[in-house]
Parts: structure tokens; C-alpha cells; sequence
């Protein structure tokens, strides 16, 4: 095969890769744009207020606000503002824990947890009910190849896929990839 019509091929699986990713965003930023409108609506609340006490509910004895703004992939300003609020609603209360003055622990309160629980459930079936159109095996397709897709940005110097996705050990990648696993299969955060 000559040099132009291996290098012709390759153009097409990078146009298709290109497509690929502009379809994944498309796609996650039109659901992304739907949940806020319906939590908006129904719950007179926000996506990033809403993945907070996601968060929140899987620690019931409360969270440090650094935890929570790494366990979010945002900054401690923004996990802040947005405490900020919740403590407002009620939906959140602060704790002070003995011998450690720095660090402010939260967590949610009985009525943040009944609200959550509420806008959990909604969520669930919004989620549902937007992705209707797929059947059950193609759900389980996506997932699977999605799964094999990196979940890593690629080295700067083209390195290969199997070189991407053994990180050495102790590496921040590695550290993560367990976090980042647990989002992909909740649902994802939606906190900037």
C-alpha cells in the first residue's frame, strides 16, 4: 500500500476520532443542559448543588473541604460558595472536629438528606428518560467500549495506548483512577 493511501486512511480514522469526541461533548453538554433545567425547575436548585450533596451522602459522618473539593476536581473556592448556600438552605450543617481547628468538616443535615434523597430519585429517572431512545444492549455496548477509551489525557510525545495506561506507581493517575472510576459509574460532577 503506498505511503498516501496509508496516511489518506489515517486522516479518516482521525476525522472519525474528531467526529467521535464532538458527539460525546455534544451529547454530555445537552443532558448536562437538561438536568439544570429540570433541577432548576423542580427542585429550585443547581446541578453543582446537587453533586455536593452527592458527595455528602456518601460520607454521613462528614467530609473536610479540601476532601470534598478534590473528591470533586474543583476549587476550594468553588466547593465554598456553594457550601455556602447549602448552609443557607439548611441543607448542610459545619462541624468542628477535636484537634483539628484548621480543617472545616461538613456534612449534610436531616433535611439535606431527605432533599437529596428526593432529587436522587428524580435524577434516576430523568437520566432514564433522556437515554430512553437506547436499548439495554446498547447501553451495555457504549459502556464497554467506552471503558476501554483512556480515561487520561495521552503523554505530550504520542507515547502508545498501552504506555498510557500503565502509570507508574505512586503516580497522581494512579491515585485517582479509583475516584475517577467511582464517578464515571455514578453519574459524573457537574460542579465548576
Amino acid at each position: 500500500m503506498s505511503g498516501q493511501r496509508r496516511a489518506s486512511r489515517r486522516d479518516t480514522g482521525d476525522k472519525q476520532k474528531l467526529r467521535l469526541w464532538l458527539r460525546l461533548l455534544r451529547t454530555s453538554r445537552s443532558i448536562e443542559a437538561e438536568l439544570r433545567r429540570r433541577f432548576s425547575a423542580e427542585f429550585a436548585t443547581t446541578l453543582p448543588k446537587f453533586d455536593v450533596m452527592a458527595a455528602l451522602s456518601r460520607a454521613p459522618n462528614g467530609m473536610k473541604m479540601s476532601e470534598l473539593s478534590r473528591h470533586l476536581m474543583v476549587s476550594n473556592g468553588n466547593v465554598t460558595g456553594i457550601v455556602e448556600r447549602l448552609v443557607a438552605d439548611e441543607s448542610v450543617e459545619r462541624l468542628a472536629r477535636a484537634g483539628d481547628r484548621r480543617a472545616t468538616f461538613v456534612r449534610l443535615t436531616g433535611k439535606g438528606l431527605t432533599r437529596f434523597a428526593a432529587m436522587a430519585a428524580a435524577h434516576a429517572g430523568w437520566i432514564d428518560a433522556i437515554l430512553a431512545p437506547l436499548s439495554s444492549a446498547e447501553v451495555e455496548t457504549l459502556l464497554r467500549l467506552l471503558a476501554r477509551a483512556p480515561s487520561g489525557v495521552a503523554p505530550a510525545d504520542g507515547g502508545s495506548r498501552a504506555h498510557q495506561s500503565a502509570a507508574p506507581k505512586g503516580t497522581r493517575f494512579e491515585v485517582e483512577a479509583p475516584r475517577l472510576a467511582r464517578r464515571r459509574s455514578s453519574g459524573g460532577t457537574h460542579v465548576r
